[in-house]
């Protein structure tokens, strides 16, 4: 299904900022991870595999972008990962596990959340 340019222009930057966030998640960015008002410690392997998901994720967000091909499928569970992301940070930031700074920080997958989930709700659908 082919993407309106809103949608794809929103792939391009959301792939983007999760590009910009599999790096927060490496391993030696523990001084970023404390400045977003995540933990700044955790096991190499879970912030690694974190970080490698994040980046795949931002590789499908740039090849909608950049094809314009839409799958619902994928903005599905684009709107269902971001929305669940803020969703558990608020979560922690709530029950002190978590500045508050670290929903905050993932304002932007509120954002893009709600746009694919507008996307899913209103956009064209297949002949």
């Amino acid at each position: 299904m082919t993407a309106p340019r809103w949608l794809r222009n929103a792939m391009l930057a959301t792939a983007v900022m999760n590009a910009g966030a599999a790096l927060l998640f490496l391993p030696a960015a523990s001084p970023l991870r404390a400045l977003a008002g995540l933990p700044a410690d955790a096991p190499a392997v879970y912030l690694a595999t974190v970080a490698l998901f994040v980046l795949l994720f931002a590789a499908g967000y740039l090849y909608v972008g950049v094809t314009g091909h839409a799958d619902p499928l994928f903005v599905g569970l684009s709107a269902a990962g971001k929305l669940s992301f803020v969703t558990l940070l608020v979560c922690f930031a709530v029950a002190g596990a978590v500045s508050w700074r670290a929903p905050l920080t993932a304002s932007g997958d509120l954002v893009f959340g709600v746009l694919f989930l507008r996307w899913l709700c209103y956009g064209p659908r297949p002949s």
